[in-house]
């Protein structure tokens, strides 16, 4: 049995979705970041960097987990699935993981930041981190063209990407013009485990979209916790 602590970010539900996928049993431990459950000294036992999400494989003499990347890498491995296990394959996986890790998942958390969360709008700051956004799109875009998935067959690397691209609109970032992209986005979005993932937890407002009361509101929270430098995942 797996206990996944989280809250519904992107980040979030990379874990949930490859739980899903997967078809492991686990145990859901919502934390709520508005009020700080992130740095209690609980969860910091956890991950000491006070970020979801988390787990604690209970099968494994309670072995805990924190970092979505390495949560995914720990239970590709653990089931053998979801990523190859010969070098090569293993290797193009990590790839295109890091590239969400190291890329698509800052630069969007950047954008939202200043596109969203800041009471003060500074307009270098929002075109520096949308435009980077919209780069690494066309760098997944480009390479979709000639590939179903990002690494071979349907993989943590997909599951990692998918759950920040699928919120660009979030990020006042449009793909509108990268077909390859939103074929993937499709694509993946059609997988039962995919849509019962993003539903572990269900967010307060839909990332797809934006505009309603509930936006708005979810915006204030982001807000108050990025002033405060209470962060969320």
């Amino acid at each position: 049995m797996i206990d996944l602590y989280t809250a519904a970010t992107p980040n979030g539900h990379k874990v949930s979705i490859a739980l899903e996928e997967l078809g492991l049993p686990y145990t859901l431990k919502v934390i709520n970041l508005t009020v700080g459950e992130q740095r209690t000294p609980a969860f910091l036992a956890i991950n000491p960097n006070g970020r979801i999400p988390a787990l604690i494989d209970r099968e494994a003499d309670d072995f805990a987990v924190f970092e979505s990347g390495a949560c995914l890498i720990y239970l590709a491995e653990k089931t053998g699935q979801l990523m190859p296990t010969d070098a090569k394959g293993r290797s193009r996986v990590l790839q295109w993981l890091m590239f969400q890790m190291g890329g698509i998942g800052p630069m969007m958390g950047q954008a939202n930041v200043f596109f969203r969360y800041f009471p003060e709008k500074i307009p270098a700051a929002i075109d520096r981190y949308q435009g980077e956004c919209r780069r690494l799109f066309r760098v997944l875009d480009g390479h979709l063209q000639h590939h179903e998935y990002l690494a071979g067959d349907y993989s943590i690397a997909d599951i990692a990407n998918w759950a920040w691209v699928r919120t660009h609109r979030w990020s006042g970032v449009e793909i509108d013009d990268l077909p390859h992209l939103k074929r993937w986005r499709d694509a993946i979005r059609q997988r039962p485990a995919v849509q019962r993932g993003i539903e572990q937890p269900p967010s307060k407002v839909d990332l797809t979209r934006d505009g309603d009361e509930a936006a708005k509101r979810f915006s204030e929270e982001a807000r108050t916790m990025v002033e405060t430098g209470r962060g969320a995942a």
